[in-house]
């Protein structure tokens, strides 16, 4: 079975580590991909097959007999001419949403429509264009939530505990237009502990995977800007079976019935971003796709045929019985570069990755250099993931094992797996 995963970080990575610890026998592709990456999977856009859009990607699939695309960056998904829909019209099964389906993660709007609209519990909203829009839509109301409309790598959502974080948000979004063209959300404030809570959908059926939560913020104690994810935690432990059916019941499957009600064909992953609030769990955000770094976390835990499994749901047959989660805790770590999130230094040489043990490492963003060291080539470098039959003894390996790698400006957080717990 040849396999495809599109995208090229740490998710990735984890992606197609556990798709080639499946028992069946496996022909692994990546794109675009990198040198951490290509030590498992072999490079589908060769000097002699360039691939430049969704259609010359389409076309390379297709001369190297592609059986399986598995979409992990959302952007493919989101393009005009939607990596999914191409996929379909080539006859490829691909793992990941239509274009249409995906703007639940491309648009916030959208989203927030579609909850309201099919009464799956949310925080409120109103949608801006302005600042003097948002001004009013704020109300002198703190802390308010601040989001930009369309993609931005997680880092388009603002928490502003002030008018002063405010005011500097919103010049960033609808002045300086860091994000690009788009509008802005200005929605309730939650409060409560967070869950990430994923689900494969496969038209009408669905199954409800490991949940995890995440770390966004870039210092300790949940301080700083926004990131992409500074870590994660995942456990079944993180949900018991009271919480879990009311997740199901008020927003996993009223999500699946409003996507079939839409006429949103939807097989892929779908993360539900929520807040356990004292009146429920209520849907922050959706993403259509595994979520980063909560994949470096929760993928590890996979048991049984995770290859067959995509495969098969691709084509139309979510099979639960083909893969497990194993008991225990499993916990990633990120080490950002120097100056993220605001920037990202590149260039400086990684030590100790052949020190770890017991532990897995996935590339984030990294490169080899002229000498074949690795070094730093993105803001969130690399995740090392651990686990352990508590929690406190996941924490204590994965710090023991981070600890071993080393690079000049790395920034990582100490309180990965006990913040909020």
């Amino acid at each position: 079975m040849k396999i495809l995963v599109v995208g090229k970080g740490g998710r990735e990575h984890a992606i197609l580590t556990a798709i080639s610890e499946s028992p069946s026998p496996t022909d692994l592709y990546s794109f675009p991909g990198s040198d951490a990456i290509f030590e498992l999977a072999k490079p589908l856009a060769t000097p002699e097959r360039p691939v430049e859009s969704v259609e010359s990607l389409v076309s390379a699939m297709q001369a190297e007999g592609i059986d399986l695309c598995v979409a992990g960056e959302e952007s493919y998904l989101v393009r005009e001419e939607g990596l999914a829909n191409a996929c379909r019209e080539a006859g490829i099964p691909c793992w990941g949403p239509p274009k249409e389906s995906a703007q639940l993660e491309a648009s916030k709007e959208f989203a927030k429509e579609f909850l309201v609209r099919h009464g799956i519990p949310t925080g409120g909203y109103d949608p801006v264009t302005t600042i003097d829009e948002a001004r009013a839509a704020i109300g002198g109301s703190y802390p308010t939530v601040l989001k930009f409309d369309g993609l931005a790598a997680g880092k388009g959502v603002a928490v502003c505990p002030d008018e002063t974080s405010a005011e500097a948000f919103l010049n960033e979004v609808l002045v300086e237009r860091k994000f690009g063209p788009g509008r802005l959300l200005v929605e309730e404030f939650l409060e409560g502990p967070e869950i990430s809570i994923f689900a494969s959908i496969v038209d009408r059926d669905y199954q409800i995977l490991a949940p995890a939560r995440d770390y966004k913020r870039i210092f300790d104690g949940d301080e700083g800007p926004n990131t992409g994810g500074m870590g994660a935690v995942s456990s079944l432990e993180m949900l018991d079976e009271d919480l879990r059916r009311t997740i199901e019941d008020r927003i996993v499957r009223p999500t699946v019935e409003g996507l079939i009600a839409d006429g949103l064909p939807y097989r892929g992953f779908l993360y539900f971003g929520l807040m356990l609030t004292k009146d429920g769990p209520k849907v922050i955000e959706y993403n259509c796709r595994f979520g980063d770094p909560e994949a470096e976390a929760v993928l590890p835990m996979v048991r049984g045929d995770f290859a067959t499994y995509l495969f098969e749901a691709a084509k139309g047959d979510l099979n639960p019985e083909l893969i497990s989660f194993s008991e225990g805790w499993s916990i990633c770590l990120v080490s950002a570069s120097a100056g993220y999130p605001a920037s990202s230094r590149s260039g400086d040489p990684i030590t100790g990755l052949d020190q770890v043990a017991g532990a897995r490492v996935f590339h984030a963003g990294t490169r080899r250099n002229a000498v074949g060291q690795y070094e730093t080539a993105g803001g969130r470098v690399l995740v090392v993931t651990a686990s352990g039959a508590t929690r406190d003894a996941a924490v204590a390996k994965v710090y023991a094992e981070s600890d071993k790698i080393e690079f000049p400006g790395r920034q990582r957080r100490s309180d990965i797996g006990t913040r909020n717990f």
